[in-house]
């Protein structure tokens, strides 16, 4: 069996035996958890389990309960506005809060689960007490612990708030939002009003139907094919382009090195969203662009070529599909490749130039010490950033959003029925069907799509990273 099962098994056990191998203060510990403790005369540790343990019962009795008894149906009594005769005025009754009993029963669980552990934990801790007591070892106070986080165990100490923040802004809101995928709770289900309920996977089932009623199926395909080629030509245009903006720069032939750089670095200085707003305001239909498009002729030539319909007398940058991908791919090249740039300059000044020399001795020309020598070398320096980027691409909602929210419509009934748009991203699509059309069940499980996707792609990735010694390539 593998070293790690073993681990696990031997971990899930010992609880248990250290309860059937424990005397009679350990075995008490199981009812009472500050027993061990108080034999072995670790008076304040007995008082601190103690506490806590009488805490988590109260806790389990006024809080958890009355939630965990209603999660099951998330709630069963509507929102009523009942008239009451002694005060003469309408009153509501005591109705159930379906997200509230959904949210305050999940932290519940964790609470619960939490206390567990903890419990189980003492169990083991008590016994190996015992154990120091038969073999006349000292066994610590309460300060010598303290002193010990403070020192030996000192990392346990720093953890403990980062762990703490992970589980209560991380874990505890991915539950909810998982758990929301597998409810009705959507415009026709909104507490308080109204309440919602499981539904099981049928929400899934719905994201793969294509029927006259339900096209979530046929938007979720469409959504997904343009996310990935988005995300592909949004992250190797700019990667290629920094890296050859940077190697203009730092040529020494290249005149104003400091001066480009400078051009630039502004580029990125400038907030990402006013860009954006302004790019989108200049290639608008009746935007700066078309203007001059359509004075210097360059409208009729594309009409001529097929590429503007006769029926109109702009270019579509923003509100035909075609075009509109292209100009999103096109800006966002102009957004990053600056950002890329100052990386790529970093990572190229630190390419061993005996390498390059080796290369140059041996007749490559600058083609071949691209391809050879300078891509491979960024490729293992910054390959854990380009999958970074590629799966941020996925989730980046800026550049579309900004780029064409109240200006792009879609002609496809399928896609509008789903709340699409041929240049959504399903970060996008989440987005709009939450903040737009409150449509929380559909939103989760496309947030559960987007989860699976960037996590599957991310292992492959850097599974085919680390295998295999690459840096011995790069060691002169």
């Amino acid at each position: 069996m593998n070293k790690k099962l073993i681990a696990l098994r031997d971990g899930f056990l010992r609880p248990g035996k250290s309860f059937i191998e424990g005397d009679i203060f350990v075995k008490l510990s199981a009812l009472f958890m500050g027993a061990g403790y108080f034999r072995r005369k670790q008076f304040i540790k007995g008082l601190l389990i103690t506490i806590f343990q009488l805490v988590v019962i109260f806790f389990a009795y006024t809080v958890a309960v009355p939630y965990l008894s209603k999660i099951t149906t998330l709630g069963t009594v509507q929102r009523e506005s009942v008239f009451n005769f002694e005060t003469m005025k309408n009153e509501e009754n005591d109705y159930d809060h379906s997200f509230k009993i959904l949210l305050y029963g999940i932290i519940c669980i964790v609470i619960l689960t939490a206390a567990v552990i903890i419990y189980f934990t003492n169990l083991v801790r008590v016994r190996n007490l015992q154990l120091l007591a038969e073999k006349g070892k000292h066994i610590n106070n309460i300060i010598e612990d303290i002193r010990a986080y403070k020192n030996d165990k000192f990392h346990m100490t720093l953890l403990f708030f980062p762990i703490l923040g992970i589980l209560l802004f991380t874990i505890i809101p991915l539950l909810v939002m998982i758990s929301v995928a597998f409810t009705n709770y959507d415009q026709n289900h909104m507490p308080p009003t109204s309440l919602f309920t499981w539904v099981g996977v049928e929400n899934f089932k719905n994201m793969f139907t294509n029927s006259v009623t339900i096209s979530f199926g046929y938007a979720f395909k469409k959504v997904l094919g343009w996310t990935l080629v988005w995300a592909f030509f949004a992250t190797f245009t700019n990667y290629i382009g920094g890296i050859l903006l940077a190697m203009f720069i730092n040529n020494r032939k290249t005149k104003f090195q400091k001066v480009w750089r400078m051009l630039f670095v502004v580029a990125i200085a400038v907030p990402q969203f006013v860009s954006l707003l302004l790019v989108r305001n200049f290639f608008a239909d009746t935007g700066i662009v078309n203007t001059i498009c359509s004075n210097i002729g360059l409208t009729h030539i594309l009409q001529n070529i097929g590429l503007v319909s006769e029926n109109i007398t702009y270019i579509p940058f923003l509100t035909n599909p075609g075009w509109a991908k292209f100009m999103i791919i096109l800006i966002n090249m102009w957004v990053g490749i600056p950002y890329l740039m100052l990386i790529a300059t970093g990572v190229l000044m630190n390419i061993p130039m005996d390498i390059r020399e080796s290369a140059r001795i041996d007749g490559a020309n600058g083609f071949q010490e691209f391809t050879r020598i300078t891509m491979p070398y960024m490729l293992f320096v910054t390959g854990p950033f380009l999958v970074t980027q590629f799966v941020g691409n996925i989730n980046n909602f800026n550049v579309v959003y900004l780029l064409t929210q109240d200006v792009y419509v879609t002609l496809d009934q399928a896609l509008a029925n789903s709340r699409a748009k041929e240049i959504d991203l399903l970060i996008s699509w989440l987005f709009r069907l939450t903040n737009e059309y409150y449509n929380y069940k559909m939103a989760s499980v496309i947030g559960i799509m987007v989860f699976i996707i960037c996590a599957i792609f991310t292992l492959i990735a850097f599974n085919s990273m680390i295998r295999g010694n690459k840096e011995e390539n790069f060691q002169v």
